[in-house]
């Protein structure tokens, strides 16, 4: 095992140096000025996109909007804004947040072309299901030429599922229940098992059904119990706010249980967290955003961008700053430990057990969330006779990653990531023309119509 370790550990080194960071937020980037940093300036029409595609209608898909967000975001909001943001925290000091923030940011372009590209090139398989995602917008978008390059996203997505998706969110709910709970680790994979099970039974219809009613409720509820922890510790504000933007760019003393921390760590965490947490560049969301009943890629795509704006601006802000604010942060602790020790500080009783709660249900959602996703990629790669051999082996890796080593799991899920991001970001940056022409007559027919938007 410490061979695989190090060998894992010698690829994420090199999957996350500097010219993936550079990628990722290029890319971001190269978005945002393209759209005219559009995804930001038309926020609040998202949010009435969002509102307004609460319900079903006679448009090509098979879920609503609402709930193409809501299976987007379950398979988002899960342990990387808890234990992920954590983590980075712990490794590249409150600086990483900053990066965490930008990152999302540039991100929100990023997820906003994703969908646009999934809802415009998708197809229908012979179940008469929509799929897409970025395999088919880059078979169907840059040719067949390019095949190749949606193979290798369809195989590294099925994979990495297991990874980010499945066992980092079981063995991090199995942790931190057994921590509150005294709830035995193989116990807690069995109750997973068997409940994410039963909802996998009634494919994407039922993961959206459950999803439009577990994620609102609890990130609301996680984001009031943080707002409330805040308000407490609103003296510790300023001087955290400030411990964020300087760190982003100098480095930071070890102090207490805290080694310290070069600007490379904060930067490097930061981003690497951020893109765990929202997954903008990995084109796993839109996947989901595929399946959508709509026939306006732009719409989708406004309704899409709201999933890393809520996921990071939101949420891992709130739990960046509660680490911060309560002063937690250099004690040592790390992981979703040391978020339960920062909303303990603050509501001593009941801290820890509303982390415990909010994790292990995030988790749960999250590993519906991405159960979808590698469906779809199977389907790709091997035809929909794959789903149901996937979907067992999906369930059945739920337990083992309960009681896997938790460090070895953070490492693989991390180089997963990078190699999902790096085919979806060379199709984006090739297909960009395509987004900014689609937007460009999308608002261009608003304005001749008169629409707000």
């Amino acid at each position: 095992m410490e061979a695989i370790s190090n060998f894992v550990g010698q690829i994420n080194s090199l999957a996350w140096g500097p010219p993936m960071l550079v990628l990722i937020l290029g890319v971001g980037l190269f978005l945002s000025i393209g759209l005219k940093f559009m995804p930001i300036l038309k926020l609040g029409a998202g949010f009435r996109l969002m509102w307004q595609g609460r319900s079903g209608s006679d448009q090509a898909g098979e879920i609503p909007p609402f709930q193409a967000l809501m299976t987007a975001l379950s398979a988002t909001v899960g342990t990387g804004n808890i234990a992920g943001v954590a983590t980075a925290v712990f490794l590249g000091g409150p600086g990483a947040l900053f990066w965490m923030w930008l990152t999302a940011l540039v991100g929100m372009a990023t997820k906003y072309s994703e969908a646009v590209l999934a809802v415009r090139y998708r197809e229908v398989d012979e179940r008469g299901a929509h799929v897409g995602g970025p395999m088919y917008y880059i078979r169907n978008g840059l040719g067949p030429k390019w095949a190749w390059l949606g193979v290798l996203f369809a195989l590294f997505a099925a994979i990495a599922g297991f990874g980010i998706g499945n066992t980092v969110q079981s063995n991090s709910v199995a942790d931190v229940l057994e921590a509150n709970f005294n709830l035995p680790t193989w116990a807690s994979g069995g109750i997973l098992m068997v409940l994410v099970g039963l909802v996998l039974i009634g494919g994407i219809k039922r993961i959206g059904q459950v999803a439009s009613a577990l994620v609102p409720l609890m990130a609301i509820s996680y984001v009031t119990a943080g707002v409330v922890v805040l308000a407490i510790n609103a003296s510790e504000i300023p001087s955290a706010l400030q411990l964020v933007f300087t760190h982003a760019f100098s480095p930071i003393a070890a102090q207490g249980g805290f080694a310290g921390a070069a600007i490379w760590a904060a930067l490097r965490f930061g981003v690497a967290r951020g893109i765990f947490s929202n997954e903008a560049g990995l084109g796993s969301a839109p996947i989901a955003h595929a399946a959508a009943q709509t026939n306006n890629p732009i719409n989708q795509g406004m309704v899409a961008m709201l999933g890393t704006f809520i996921d990071t601006i939101i949420i891992c802000s709130i739990t960046g700053l509660v680490i911060i604010t309560s002063g937690t942060w250099t004690s040592g602790t790390e992981g979703a430990a040391l978020t339960s020790m920062a909303f303990a500080d603050a509501l001593p009783g009941i801290g820890n057990y509303i982390v415990a709660i909010a994790l292990a249900i995030f988790a749960f959602t999250t590993i519906l969330g991405w159960s979808f996703y590698g469906e779809r990629s199977v389907e790709f790669l091997f035809g929909v006779k794959a789903i149901i051999p996937y979907r067992v082996l999906w369930v059945l890796a739920i337990p083992l990653g309960a009681t896997s080593d938790l460090g070895f799991i953070w490492l693989l899920a991390d180089t997963l990531n990078a190699l999902m991001a790096l085919p979806n970001l060379i199709a984006l940056a090739l297909l960009s023309p395509v987004v900014f022409k689609l937007t460009k007559e999308h608002f261009n027919r608003q304005r001749e119509l008169g629409v707000k938007s």
